[in-house]
């Protein structure tokens, strides 16, 4: 009789430890029907198979793309992740916002449609949010704001449209802001997060000018090219001494630049195609490996101190006076790979016509006030006139 009642004790221990492996393991009710909503309104792009594993008859933390933590799901990376994968089609269901405990939230490029739902800002713990290369439309959510944990937000080449809200730049652990390539317009708000690392707005339809302020130190990455910004960086610039990248390019922004950018350590600068006056001074030899001044208003003679970038295009600005003996010595050298000076008012370079250039180097000096010691060949936008008419050259007066 003990004997017997020992054996149904462990076969009821059994059973028990059974049933609460099988209730662990189950996922949240509501995460399951957040899923199949999620399911039904995307699809497999012809070429991809990537929802071949969601099957309903199982367990939903085994499927493709999904991640759990206990009964809850906590990551979601739709699509196949190889590049060249079709992606997905379809359009993002509001049922995302169910899934509670979702950190990390994001989705191959392919055909994602329509807008990005409110709902996301329900997804308090939410700290990855990436959706790039897509189709999503209309504005970004200004509730997405709420979601104060976010660190990278990337939803770039969409078709997003409408301004950047205010609540965006208040999150406070935001690192990543990703959102180049799309139709916002409006200004740049102020950024509140001092763990900003990188901003990447170019090619949208941004206008106004920057605040000084509105930028956090912190930053290393800025991308504002191709917009239509306006008024002067300066102040801006001075406080982001801590630059490994800086793209203005493609803007209609003025005033000088400072000096004590070129010590940043940036490793590409550009400035090109803006309304940039003044002379441009540095303090220390630069090292810089690429800048970008051209198509500007810049003055003055040429520092020496730029004789040490690598690639350097000065052209289409109104630059006077002899080129600095340095330049020659670094270009003969092979130390410099591009010396674009064409379209200034520069009057001399010391170099012998019978000067070899190093084939890996390029040398452009055609239409300035000055005939070309020696013949190189220029891009085809320099034109075909060699030197610049006299009545202009005596005109300018830097």
């Amino acid at each position: 009789m003990m004997m017997m009642r020992f054996t149904q004790l462990i076969w009821c221990l059994m059973f028990l430890l059974h049933f609460r492996f099988f209730t662990e393991a189950m996922l949240d009710p509501v995460d399951f029907l957040s899923l199949q909503a999620i399911r039904k309104s995307l699809h497999d792009l012809p070429g991809s198979n990537f929802f071949h594993s969601w099957d309903f008859t199982s367990d939903p933390c085994g499927f493709a793309g999904v991640y759990c933590d206990g009964d809850k799901v906590i990551s979601l990376n739709l699509g196949d992740p190889r590049a060249g994968s079709p992606g997905l089609s379809g359009r993002i269901d509001p049922a995302i916002g169910k899934l509670s405990a979702l950190t990390e939230l994001s989705i191959v490029p392919g055909r994602i449609m329509g807008a990005l739902p409110a709902t996301i800002s329900q997804l308090k713990d939410l700290r990855f949010l990436a959706i790039s290369r897509n189709f999503i439309s209309g504005e970004i959510p200004a509730s997405l704001g709420e979601v104060r944990r976010l660190r990278t937000l990337d939803l770039s080449y969409n078709q997003l449209t409408g301004s950047l809200s205010p609540s965006i730049g208040s999150l406070p652990e935001l690192s990543n802001l990703i959102l180049c390539h799309n139709h916002l317009t409006g200004s740049i708000p102020p950024f509140l997060s001092q763990s900003l690392t990188r901003i990447d707005l170019k090619r949208n339809s941004l206008t106004g000018s920057i605040s000084p302020a509105s930028l956090p130190p912190s930053l290393r990455y800025l991308s504002l090219a191709w917009n239509q910004l306006t008024g002067p960086v300066d102040r801006v610039l001075l406080r982001l001494n801590q630059l490994n990248y800086l793209d203005l390019s493609l803007n209609r922004l003025t005033g000088t630049i400072p000096g004590r950018i070129f010590a940043f350590p940036i490793t590409n600068l550009q400035l090109q195609r803006n309304f940039f006056y003044g002379s441009i001074q540095p303090a220390n030899q630069v090292t810089i490996p690429t800048v970008d001044l051209s198509y500007n208003r810049f003055s003055g003679g040429i520092s020496p101190l730029l004789s040490s970038v690598e690639n350097l295009y000065l052209n289409s600005n109104r630059f006077t006076g002899e080129v600095p003996a340095s330049f020659v010595e670094r270009l003969l050298s092979a130390s410099i790979q591009t010396l674009y000076l064409q379209h200034n008012f520069l009057t001399g370079i010391q170099i012998s016509p019978a000067a070899e250039i190093p084939v890996s180097s390029s040398l452009c000096l055609q239409y300035n006030c000055m005939v070309p010691p020696l013949q190189t060949p220029c891009p085809l936008k320099a034109g075909p006139q060699k030197t610049r008419p006299t009545t202009q050259c005596n005109e300018w007066r830097g």
